[in-house]
């Protein structure tokens, strides 16, 4: 098996509290609301969001799953694996993610993301593949930023 770990960081103006309950805590309501076209719908298909729970995303496209890990409100702390459908394949066994929201000098927040990819053999991730997902989760951020700039009285 093959693991493959990298980090990111985003900054935003959003205070980091209300990014982590709209991005994390509320995703499934939010998401399909802020995506219809591309997310049909989020449910817990075990437990009911915190720890050892599993949520499905159903894309236009397929779905995946999401083993949550760990998810703590307090530290604005998530840890979760996808551990089924898109992005999972014979060469790819799973991809864990640790996120963190910190407040920024500025007021704002610091995400932070540590991606483990663990790969079946000694199958190796294109840089192309790489940045393609970064700009995904990227385009997701930039989403979640915009209503909370849009709405200032939402998750506060």
């Amino acid at each position: 098996m093959g693991v493959l770990t990298y980090t990111d960081e985003r900054t935003s103006p959003v205070l980091p509290a209300r990014i982590f309950k709209a991005s994390i805590v509320d995703s499934h309501n939010l998401m399909p609301k802020l995506l219809p076209e591309a997310v049909k719908s989020i449910e817990f298909i075990k437990g009911g969001g915190g720890a050892g729970s599993i949520k499905q995303i159903n894309y236009a496209e397929g779905f995946t799953k999401h083993h949550i890990d760990e998810i703590d409100e307090n530290a604005l702390t998530y840890k979760y694996t996808l551990i089924e459908g898109n992005g999972i394949s014979e060469k790819i066994e799973k991809v864990s993610y640790d996120i963190k929201f910190e407040t920024s000098l500025d007021g704002g927040s610091i995400a932070k993301m540590t991606t483990t990819i663990y790969t079946h053999g000694d199958f190796e991730i294109k840089e192309d593949q790489l940045k393609a997902g970064k700009e995904k989760m990227l385009e997701l951020y930039k989403v979640f930023e915009a209503y909370l700039i849009n709405n200032p009285d939402a998750y506060v």
